[in-house]
């Protein structure tokens, strides 16, 4: 990861890697009652895990930027909290509207409100992604 800071810079590996995980999230959301487990999921996750490390530590390094060393450790508490409250905040959302999808079949139920839950979360990763400059 080092050398990938070194040689592009944060904003740039930041980019790629928000960019994969918003392709693997897209692939993933097209899930339906028969979708293979090969291409349909697997896939899709190991490319949202290829985006999830270049972008998740440089966000919390961008996030604590600018902070006084003594106070750094606190500064990376507040980014990581505010993470989780932002995480708990969407599920709710995206559970309230998984919730409001019904096809009158169990299995099918259950695939299509996880399909919606999933298109949510890419549209919410889309909206909410950091503006990036390099």
């Amino acid at each position: 990861m080092r050398r990938l800071l070194e040689r592009f810079g944060r904003p740039r590996v930041l980019a790629a890697g928000v960019v994969l995980t918003t392709v693997g999230m897209a692939w993933l959301s097209r899930l339906d009652l028969f979708t293979p487990c090969l291409t349909g999921v697997a896939l899709p996750m190991m490319i949202i895990g290829a985006g999830q490390g270049p972008s998740l530590a440089p966000m919390t390094s961008s996030g604590v930027d600018g902070v006084a060393p003594e106070d750094a450790g606190a500064g990376s508490g507040v980014v990581n909290t505010v993470r989780q409250i932002g995480s708990a905040l969407a599920l709710s959302l995206l559970t309230a509207v998984a919730a409001t999808v019904c096809t009158g079949h169990g299995a099918a139920d259950i695939a299509a409100r996880s399909g919606m839950a999933l298109t949510c979360s890419t549209v919410l990763l889309v909206l909410l992604s950091p503006p990036f400059s390099p």
